[in-house]
């Protein structure tokens, strides 16, 4: 799916040698364990930071749900390889991960009075996509997706999610690249844009 033009021979071989790094780079994350379960990466703060979102919830039940859980941020990072392909390219390459992370906002924490700052971890997700491995997952397109939540706080590997799964549907009717919510990465949705590589069904007046 990545759209690359090249030009001259020397050009040519020096993309396809990055490109190799890049995808070599990339394919250290995703892990999975003998079980099939994706392992939770230790160093995911230091992948590619690329937003934040606060009390961000789709659908006819954001507002019972806010009322729940508190105002929440959640933080979504990337893997610096799949980071620097889609720079290049403005594509997702195979065996891109990205985690979120969901932090309860805080009101008043230390000399701050009026605004909100994060606070306690309540959920990590991820998503990845693994065209080999989910690709008989009907779908799936690809991608798919895990949570790290327990009972006794977050677990060190996960199963994937069914494709029952409603954030399957959501992902592929919604997105505005591949299957991932670029409209919502400032930096990044730029790129994509100046790239051509925006879905043409993706519609930013659609509402859930």
């Amino acid at each position: 799916m990545t759209r690359v033009a090249f030009g001259s021979g020397i050009y040519l071989l020096t993309s396809l040698a990055a490109g190799a790094l890049s995808l070599g780079a990339a394919a250290q994350p995703p892990v999975f364990n003998a079980a099939g379960e994706l392992e939770r990466p230790a160093d995911s703060r230091e992948w590619v930071y690329v937003t934040t979102g606060l009390d961000m919830f789709y659908g006819p039940t954001a507002n019972a749900t806010r009322g729940e859980r508190g105002s929440v941020f959640t933080n979504v990072f990337v893997t610096p390889a799949a980071y620097r392909e889609f720079m290049r390219s403005g594509t997702w390459p195979d065996k891109t991960m990205f985690i979120l992370e969901a932090r309860r906002a805080e009101t008043g924490a230390s000399i701050d009075n009026a605004g909100k700052s994060q606070g306690e971890l309540l959920a990590i997700e991820s998503a990845v996509k693994d065209v080999a491995r989910f690709r008989a997952n009907e779908g799936s397109n690809g991608w798919g997706y895990f949570t790290f939540d327990g009972p006794n706080g977050l677990k060190d590997s996960a199963r994937v999610l069914p494709t029952s799964a409603s954030c399957y549907q959501c992902h592929a009717a919604n997105t505005a690249v591949d299957n991932t919510f670029v409209q919502f990465y400032p930096t990044l949705f730029e790129v994509a844009k100046r790239l051509g590589t925006v879905k043409p069904t993706y519609d930013p007046a659609h509402k859930l």
